[in-house]
């Protein structure tokens, strides 16, 4: 972590190590932990720096258990439930070092914004997902008149509530709007290629595949992939959380036999992540769905369409 002189330490963004998983994931959980305890034991509690370790460890518990809305969110959070402890630690420390946040430097600091976005993400993980719209809108109202409607953590809060929103049904049509606007202004603020553009638009595609619209979230997905190909290489985690979206949305335009291959060659490339990575898991046990007879898959998918119409 990078010091400027005596000013605050920054809080380590959110997804800064997404895609970390088995030793990797494990020695930065321990190396976060180690530090929050100094910083405690050095610092007190309610230090500006102790806190900022706090919010690092609980990114990092949460990128060891796997986000909600990446690969992990199919099929009923199978290889996230594995890792529920982990999202269930970063709850509750992100609850702590927002509750001392607030009072330490008030509650529209940005530390503090920081620390209510990643408890929104916290507690969707874990299934709270009426209060993680709640604190989710209540962040974005707060960054859009802190800090502007185009700021990164402004636009990051929009790309979380658009996800959070789509637990909703009576709320997809909002989800839409949002995540399309998020990927119109990343794209404009950040670029076509920035890692979070991308991560918006990988967004938007599940967003479009459950209010109906598969064509158009397969074209995004296609054209999502190739660019995380591109800048990223075929093996980058995020290049295969891009892959396995495709694939999914591959799946619901009822191109099994596509959709396969495209998840046979993820499991392949899944040494990247490790065995026990949620993303790996999730894929794995697509594979396993894949293998269902086609004309049961037909009827499957029919009435996940069924249910998600409402």
């Amino acid at each position: 972590m990078l010091f400027d002189g005596g000013s605050l330490a920054r809080t380590r963004r959110r997804g800064d190590n997404a895609g970390m998983a088995g030793d990797d994931g494990r020695a930065q959980v321990q190396l976060d932990e180690d530090t929050l305890a100094r910083r405690r034991r050095d610092l007190g509690e309610d230090h500006p720096d102790t806190l900022a370790a706090a919010s690092n460890l609980a990114v990092s518990l949460r990128a060891v258990g796997g986000l909600p809305g990446t690969l992990t969110s199919f099929p009923g959070s199978l290889a996230s439930s594995l890792h529920r402890g982990e999202q269930q630690a970063a709850r509750e420390l992100d609850e702590d070092t927002l509750v001392r946040r607030r009072r330490v430097l008030g509650e529209d600091h940005p530390d503090t914004l920081a620390s209510a976005s990643g408890l929104a993400i916290s507690l969707r993980a874990v299934g709270e997902r009426q209060a993680a719209r709640e604190l989710g809108e209540d962040t974005l109202a707060r960054r859009r008149r802190v800090l502007g409607e185009d700021h990164p953590d402004t636009l990051a809060s929009a790309d979380n509530l658009a996800i959070g929103l789509f637990a909703f049904p009576e709320q997809h049509q909002a989800a839409r709007e949002l995540g399309e606007d998020t990927l119109d202004r990343r794209r404009r603020v950040l670029g076509e290629d920035h890692p979070d553009t991308l991560a918006s638009a990988d967004n938007l595609v599940m967003i479009l595949g459950r209010v109906g619209e598969h064509r158009a979230a397969r074209e995004l997905a296609e054209d999502t992939l190739a660019r995380r190909r591109r800048v990223l290489g075929e093996d980058h985690p995020d290049t295969l959380t891009s892959a396995f979206i495709l694939a999914s949305a591959l799946f619901e335009l009822g191109e099994y036999q596509a959709a396969k291959e495209l998840n046979e060659d993820i499991l392949a490339r899944r040494r990247v992540l490790g065995e026990d990575h949620p993303d790996a898991g999730a894929s794995a046990a697509f594979a396993i769905f894949l293998r269902t007879p086609r004309p049961l898959l037909k009827t499957l998918g029919w009435v996940s369409r069924r249910r998600r119409a409402g």
